[in-house]
């Protein structure tokens, strides 16, 4: 690996990370309500998708202001009551088009990244 060639991939990583993380968020609350912490580990069993409290709490704010998610309290049997984060009907809609949009999305990426393209409007 070549300097710098790691920082490039946090760089890329992090911008593709930001584009899904909210929609993989909702996915995560698909079957059940989900706590912060429940959610931040999730995300960090997973590799690729682990980020900070400093991103996941501001985002899920985001996502209840935006009525995609709502908030209960309930106790906890290992220490303070925990908020939980579940989908509202517009969440699981958001969740559903996001679902039916992505694999079209990827498959185009996938193409650009694995197929040659010969360049247009070329002088010759």
């Amino acid at each position: 690996m070549e300097p710098g060639d790691s920082t490039k991939q946090a760089r890329v990583a992090t911008q593709l990370r930001k584009g899904v993380l909210e929609y993989c968020i909702l996915a995560l609350m698909r079957d059940r309500p989900r706590y912060g912490v429940e959610l931040l580990h999730a995300l960090e069993d997973s590799g690729a998708l682990a980020t900070s409290q400093g991103t996941v709490y501001p985002l899920l704010s985001r996502l209840r202001r935006d009525d995609l998610v709502t908030t209960t309290w309930q106790e906890s049997v290992s220490g303070p009551p925990r908020r939980y984060y579940a989908l509202t009907d517009s969440g699981r809609a958001a969740l559903d088009e996001f679902t039916r949009v992505w694999p079209g999305f990827r498959d185009t990426v996938d193409a650009f990244l694995t197929t040659s393209h010969p360049a247009t409007g070329d002088l010759v």
